[in-house]
């Protein structure tokens, strides 16, 4: 431990007069710690060379070191590799033992700003343009120094976390418990920023740091990574620390700062999915802002998250909360101005939302009384059917027709408002194939069937054009090149939807397709119609 000490307390930066630290002194440094490891259990006085020198001391010269200009990677590298070897190795009553050497020293202190130190060396570098977005050239360094810090901060960790070693019989060693409050905030996003896939991660430093989160959890007798955001049985105990995440968050989600660091939305975002009910209420003033913020970015990839995260906290917070100071409200508008985009990715994420979103603004539909007046509800659903009438892009058309199912489901019998416009998204979009899977055709038929089963009285005037947009497309089902199980599955939907038409309108299609010429179609078209006639009412 004093050669250990000897090392890095030098006055002239070390390298200075070598590349790298050399074997010998690394290997005495060793030796050392495996002769301080001998003696633990043993009154201080047996190795007070050993104890002679407070171990805040020694982090701090670490830091110093590690701040220290033209140090390479390797050189660090090396230097935390030894700070590892220290906590692995290291006298516990030397280490964690407010007594002795450390008399008069705050080690909670010490070790939180010793781990920032360490955090901020593994930290990404700041973006100061307006898109947010660094080159991934930029972030070169950054899975190696994850590595080795994750690594140094674990072999911390469980050290604390090993309650059971010995130290000296008239010192307590300072536990996890009392250092869980400050540190595992620290740890989780420290964990976060570096466990996604993302241009900064490496498949190493991606495991190095789930495993770093997953010792958190076990040192800090927590069972899952929920337990450690909201505590264990919700008790004083042992509290969670998403609160406290949050707050080291909060400085960098701000209008001005959100976008210095790219990880910082992500590990909000990931924070944020496992917060559910009932305890995300308790932070929506920390969480609903930045979510806004995100969505109302003009990047597509920043509004996906940032809607995601709004459409989290829709379904996980009670409606009386949303209402309050007009959240819901300001949340609706910004959702409603989104439908304008072209982007698919972003409307495959605003319409679900929306869809939650309505009924904490409007009452259920089918019972607001009578006369029903028109709402959010057929604001959402005009403007919807409007671009689906208008849309020629393949995939566009393929997310409204599989949100449109949802949508008149939630609007009920007031449906009818919209039935003419209704039609003609139908049949317009069960002409065109948009390839082998034909998800937008399967995803218009569920609209059809939904549409046919809520507003089955207003249906025998549409009957004609309807039954013609269903046969057209059983015929075209018989040419077109498709998958056999896609074909069977469209014509089953198809069918179903010919038997409802003749349910709604009383018998009166069996009497229209008995007039149909069996040799002018193909087989499976005279098998669906046979269906239809010999059906039972």
């Amino acid at each position: 431990m004093h050669v250990f000490y000897v090392l890095l307390s030098q006055k002239q930066h070390p390298f200075h007069h070598q590349t790298d630290i050399s074997k010998m002194d690394l290997s005495h440094m060793l030796q050392d710690l495996q002769q301080g490891k001998a003696h633990e259990g043993h009154s201080p006085a047996e190795h007070d060379t050993l104890l002679s020198r407070p171990v805040a001391e020694v982090l701090l010269h670490v830091q110093e070191k590690l701040k220290a200009p033209g140090l390479t990677t390797e050189q660090s590298g090396a230097i935390l590799h030894i700070v590892e070897q220290l906590f692995t190795l290291g006298d516990r009553h030397w280490l964690f033992s407010e007594c002795c050497s450390n008399q008069s020293t705050d080690l909670t202190r010490e070790y939180v700003n010793f781990v920032s130190s360490l955090t901020l060396y593994a930290a990404l570098p700041l973006c100061d343009n307006d898109s947010g977005a660094l080159p991934e050239s930029s972030f070169e360094a950054i899975p190696a120094r994850a590595c080795v810090v994750s690594s140094v901060v674990l072999a911390l960790v469980q050290r604390l976390g090993n309650g059971g070693e010995a130290v000296s019989s008239h010192c307590q060693a300072t536990s996890w418990v009392f250092l869980t409050g400050p540190l595992a905030p620290l740890l989780c996003v420290f964990a976060l920023t570096h466990m996604q896939e993302q241009p900064w991660t490496s498949e190493a430093s991606r495991t190095a740091a789930s495993n770093l989160l997953a010792s958190v959890v076990q040192a800090g007798d927590w069972e899952t990574t929920s337990q450690l955001l909201f505590g264990k049985n919700n008790t004083e105990r042992q509290p969670g620390v998403l609160g406290s995440i949050l707050e080291i968050l909060q400085s960098d989600l701000k209008r001005d700062s959100w976008k210095r660091n790219q990880a910082t939305k992500h590990v909000f975002a990931w924070i944020l999915m496992q917060v559910g009910r009932p305890w995300l209420t308790d932070y929506l003033e920390k969480v609903f802002p930045p979510s806004l913020l995100m969505s109302d970015d003009y990047c597509t990839d920043n509004q996906v998250l940032g809607v995601r995260c709004l459409n989290h906290i829709v379904l996980n917070v009670p409606a009386a909360d949303l209402c309050q100071y007009n959240r819901a409200q300001v949340l609706y508008h910004a959702l409603f101005n989104h439908l304008y985009t072209s982007e698919p990715q972003l409307i495959e994420v605003v319409l679900p939302c929306l869809i939650d979103l309505l009924p904490v603004l409007e009452k259920d539909p089918a019972c607001t009384g009578l006369p029903r007046k028109p709402n959010r509800y057929d604001e959402v659903l005009r403007l919807t059917l409007t671009h689906m009438e208008m849309e020629h892009k393949l995939v566009l058309r393929s997310v409204y027709a599989k949100f449109l199912e949802h949508l008149i489901e939630k609007m009920g019998i007031v449906i009818v408002r919209h039935l003419k416009r209704l039609e003609r998204v139908i049949i317009g979009y069960l002409e065109i194939s948009d390839g082998p899977e034909e998800q937008t055709r399967l995803a218009i038929l569920d609209a059809l069937q939904k549409t046919l089963l809520i507003a089955w009285p207003r249906m025998e005037c549409r009957l004609s054009a309807l039954v013609q947009s269903l046969l057209r497309l059983l015929c075209d089902l018989s040419t077109e090149s498709i998958p056999p199980a896609v074909r069977e599955e469209l014509v089953t939907k198809a069918t179903h939807c010919l038997l409802l038409l003749d349910h709604c309108t009383q018998g009166k299609l069996k009497m229209l397709l008995k007039d149909v010429d069996s040799s002018c179609t193909s087989t499976s078209v005279l098998r669906c119609i046979e269906t239809i006639t010999m059906a039972q009412r």
